[in-house]
């Protein structure tokens, strides 16, 4: 895609998903409608900075422990997002240098960021693929460019999931990347819930809806667990993204509950 193409896509007059995390997080790669739509989110639902806050917690903590404790020296990051601070690829490569990283989104503005800011450690390698989620096959085969297919993989889905209103096509997506790739392989995964406050959430998420392309969807996390199916899934489990390991000097840190629910399950 040349930047032509990227500017002929990109379109600033509606709000992405993306960007408004971005601007929850306190990034500054957003527009006006982005941080207008996830101001007025915020005024309704308060603690999504919160959830955000934890949710690139939990990303951090489970990346370096598939790293560091189970060898994982590979990921597939589905829904990139915005490049912020601690990005999959810097969390890997600082705990191992050979790390190997895919970034899959298809938001114009994440490709045009991503080819100046994903830069990798001389032994490792950072790529990112223009795909949609919903085309599995199409992000498996763009992946094996870069990722030994062999070897376990590090799939990453991280408030994506979200975005496919039903659910039993999100477990097919789910299924369709995990048959793709050996044993040994694992999925990381979080979304949104509605059981700690949801009638505020769901309002916020409302108010998204309404003034965004793409819907997202809070799930319980009974539903969650569906793309868990079959596989073995770490201690605690599915929690609260606060609650999944949280690191030993983190003590003085809000871990209330929060509304997005993660888990690391290993493919058999």
């Amino acid at each position: 895609m040349t930047d032509s193409d990227v500017n002929a896509k990109l379109d600033t007059s509606v709000p992405h998903s993306a960007r408004v995390w971005n601007h929850w997080l306190g990034g500054k790669d957003n527009f006006p409608v982005d941080r207008q739509v996830g101001d007025d989110f915020a005024n309704l639902y308060p603690d999504i900075t919160v959830v955000a806050r934890h949710s690139r917690a939990f990303l951090k903590r489970a990346v370096t422990f598939l790293v560091k404790e189970r060898g994982i020296r590979q990921f597939l990051d589905i829904g990139t997002g915005m490049p912020t601070a601690e990005n999959t690829h810097q969390v890997a490569q600082a705990a191992a240098a050979d790390a190997r990283i895919v970034y899959v989104d298809n938001d114009p503005l994440v490709l045009a960021h991503a080819r100046a800011l994903l830069t990798s450690t001389p032994e490792g390698r950072t790529e990112y693929v223009d795909a949609d989620l919903h085309d599995p096959a199409a992000i498996i085969d763009a992946a094996r460019g870069t990722l030994d297919l062999n070897q376990p993989v590090g799939l990453i889905l991280m408030n994506i999931l979200g975005h496919v209103p039903d659910l039993d096509q999100a477990v097919a997506i789910v299924r369709a990347l995990l048959a793709a790739l050996p044993s040994g392989s694992y999925l990381l995964t979080a979304d949104g819930t509605n059981v700690i406050d949801g009638p505020a959430f769901e309002e916020a998420i409302g108010v998204w809806n309404a003034n965004a392309p793409l819907s997202y969807h809070l799930r319980h996390p009974d539903e969650i667990a569906r793309f868990l199916d079959g596989l073995d899934v770490l201690e605690p489990g599915l929690v609260a993204c606060s609650a999944w390991r949280p690191s030993p000097d983190a003590a003085g840190e809000d871990l209330r509950e929060v509304d997005e629910y993660g888990a690391v399950a290993r493919k058999p």
